[in-house]
């Protein structure tokens, strides 16, 4: 059955496809004609330049041109079957040689003319191992312009899927389609920044005349990608904007001034900023939609009690959501010990607890007794009432996304929320997953903190660094020790948590208190162990990520993490900021023998820098945006065609167009923004529905 717009026909139906290549293509993400149309190349090799053989160097990647002399099969000495082409033009002779193919042989005949493309090497004559080829034999499509003589696209490919394959397939599939590709962007956005048409870039972006018109191309489709998404999150913001239901908080006069009294030490300036621009948003009827990402230590639990302290001030309450049931527990403890005093109630609801605690809980907020509720992302899921909720406390944010944050919209919740995160973002990330968030960021740290040293040591050399730990403890200060995983597999040689608690406590401390800490414990007990460690019962605590947020324990001046390289650096940083929340001076060693440069160039790294936007930076570049943050699980829509780092300038100048545009057309409703309020629709259908568009 032929779809009404030729694009959404089945690639199945196109010459040389059926249905089991057809198969074969829905690997790629090949489905219709528009996918092949947009399923463009990793890179190119340029055969446009036909060197006469005689010029052809050793070393050389080259094309030539010739005509088949003569061609042999014949074996080597250990068995091999090489099949042997000579080609020869009026200049000069080469040979083509491709081991273990000899049915090559009934392939091609003497005679024909051919194209050969790779890399030429010098042994008792010139040859080409395995090189690219065309026979130029004039077929009913003419594709030997598709694989040679040019700037040839080399694509992503499948098993059993070959490059050639493709290519001729998406060079068919040009003609008579790509005419038919709308046109989404407005004029005037073309014309400003200079983009080509879209069907010039489809067409250029797989088979270029040249490399200006290969970059004219990336430029535009690059643009449009980043346009469409920041269009999307354009409209997201626009549409939270538009609500004017939500509370208008009233700020008393003195009330900074009070919750400054009662801290034990002075706010950092970055803190001082961050509580007058969320004031700001709570005084608003527009209901805050904020990020507050600052470096692990700068204090953004003190300024989210400052913004929970404000709502409960104005007959509301607050709910702060987690990620882990620890940094729950963590947080229960440190408000508790600020709030309580004030006769503010505050409840943790997790899953560990009873179901009758539970019930408890829920009850309690029901009726109004509890002003502040904690707990992990079930608090939006369970049958908790957020009728009078005035602030939502969404903290470690990268471990939620988009799709959670429009759960709140979506339930009709008009509350202002502040989401927090100790993951700094580099800017390029900020812009793509955050970019419906007004952004506060803190980088200074308070007073009275020494920067941490860190150390890079080899395995052999973990007995020196047990020696340093033991020093530190017998100066009165306590140790982590970190492992990648809780129990020893068969062939894992990777650290467990389990195994070194078992050495330490029995072997290198036996002297010394050592406790173990993982999720699978239950709640209570890992409370316990938290408090415990806190109050210098324990002098090292062996655990896993789990300690990655949520423990602070100033009093904590050593860390080692066992096999570092197994982790990225964004979790190295947020395990490194256990450690340095006291006076003491602090230490962190990687004991790590790294398999790879990519590793080693981590550990480098975070030994070298302690600023964790640069590191996010690091990161960022090292692994991509889908590594570095797991962009997936934010909800939106992988970027398939550009590089948010290496095309940051086209990214930014996409998102300053989106947002100029949201603004003089909200909805996308005049008639020439149409086509592009559809692609939007149809590419966040079931992750941004509540856009509110159309």
């Amino acid at each position: 059955m032929q779809a009404k717009n030729p694009l959404q026909n089945k690639a199945q139906y196109l010459k040389g496809v059926g249905p089991k290549r057809a198969t074969l293509l829905e690997r790629l993400g090949i489905d219709t004609v528009y996918d092949l149309l947009y399923y463009l190349p990793r890179r190119y090799e340029d055969r446009s330049g036909i060197l006469p053989i005689k010029e052809v160097r050793g070393e050389d990647t080259c094309t030539v041109r010739g005509r088949v002399r003569a061609h042999s099969v014949w074996k080597t000495k250990r068995g091999m079957l090489v099949y042997d082409m000579t080609v020869s033009d009026s200049t000069g002779t080469i040979h083509g040689v491709w081991y273990n193919q000899p049915y090559l042989k009934s392939y091609f005949k003497s005679g024909q003319d051919i194209i050969l493309y790779g890399k030429a090497e010098k042994f008792k004559y010139l040859q080409m191992t395995h090189p690219d080829y065309e026979v130029l034999s004039k077929d009913e499509d003419g594709l030997e312009t598709a694989h040679m003589g040019r700037i040839v696209p080399i694509y992503p490919l499948t098993q059993d899927i070959t490059q050639k394959y493709l290519r001729a397939l998406i060079y068919r599939s040009l003609d008579g389609n790509v005419n038919m590709v709308k046109e989404i962007l407005p004029t005037n956005i073309r014309a400003k920044n200079k983009l080509a048409d879209i069907r010039f870039a489809i067409r250029n972006i797989h088979f270029p005349n040249n490399f200006d018109n290969l970059k004219m191309a990336y430029r535009r489709l690059v643009f449009e990608e980043f346009f469409i998404l920041e269009s999307a999150l354009a409209l997201m913001k626009g549409r939270v904007k538009k609500h004017s239901d939500g509370i208008s908080h009233e700020v008393e006069e003195g009330l900074f001034a009070s919750f400054q009294k009662m801290l034990p030490f002075k706010l950092t300036k970055e803190q001082d900023e961050a509580i007058s621009e969320i004031e700001k948003d709570m005084r608003s009827p527009v209901p805050m939609n904020r990020l507050l990402e600052g470096e692990v230590g700068s204090g953004k639990t003190v300024v989210a009690m400052y913004a929970l302290l404000l709502t409960i001030k104005n007959g509301f309450r607050g709910a702060v959501m987690v990620p882990t049931e620890i940094l729950a527990q963590q947080h229960y403890l440190t408000m508790s010990e600020f709030f309580m005093p004030l006769g503010i109630n505050i409840r943790l609801l997790i899953g560990s607890l009873s179901r009758e605690a539970k019930e408890e809980v829920r009850r309690e907020v029901r009726e109004g007794k509890a002003d502040i509720v904690i707990g992990t992302h079930s608090l939006i899921q369970e049958n908790v009432s957020f009728e009078k909720t005035g602030l939502i406390v969404v903290d470690e944010q990268h471990k939620f996304g988009v799709s959670q944050r429009a759960l709140f919209r979506q339930k009709g919740i008009k509350s202002d929320v502040l989401i927090m995160t100790a993951t700094p973002i580099p800017r390029t990330l900020a812009l793509t997953v955050y970019g419906d968030l007004d952004i506060t960021t803190m980088r200074e740290m308070p007073e009275g903190r020494p920067p941490i040293s860190t150390y890079w040591v080899e395995e052999e050399r973990k007995d020196r660094v047990y020696k340093f730990v033991r020093e530190e403890i017998l100066n009165g200060r306590q140790a982590y020790v970190i492992c990648p995983r809780i129990e020893k597999t068969e062939k894992s040689g990777i650290a467990s948590a389990e195994e070194m608690y078992d050495e330490l406590r029995n072997d290198i401390f036996p002297d010394l208190k050592t406790a173990l800490l993982h999720g699978r414990m239950k709640a209570g007990e890992k409370e316990r162990l938290m408090r415990d460690f806190r109050n210098n019962k324990i002098n090292i605590l062996v655990s896993t990520v789990v300690i990655e947020v949520g423990i602070d324990v100033p009093n904590a001046t050593v860390m080692v993490i066992l096999d570092a390289d197994r982790f990225g650096l964004a979790q190295l940083h947020q395990m490194r900021g256990r450690i340095g929340r006291g006076e003491y001076k602090s230490y962190c060693v990687l004991l790590s023998d790294p398999k790879n440069e990519n590793a080693r160039r981590r550990l480098e790294a975070f030994e070298r820098l302690q600023d964790g936007f640069e590191l996010a930076e690091q990161d960022l570049s090292m692994r991509g945006p889908g590594e570095a943050l797991g962009t997936r699980q934010h909800g939106l829509p992988e970027i398939r065609f550009g590089d948010i780092v290496a095309d940051k300038d086209i990214l930014e100048l996409a998102r300053r167009e989106a947002f100029e545009l949201i603004e003089k057309d909200s909805n996308l409703s005049d008639e020439r923004n149409r086509d592009l309020r559809d692609v939007i629709m149809e590419r966040y259908k079931g992750k941004l529905e509540f856009l509110g568009v159309g």
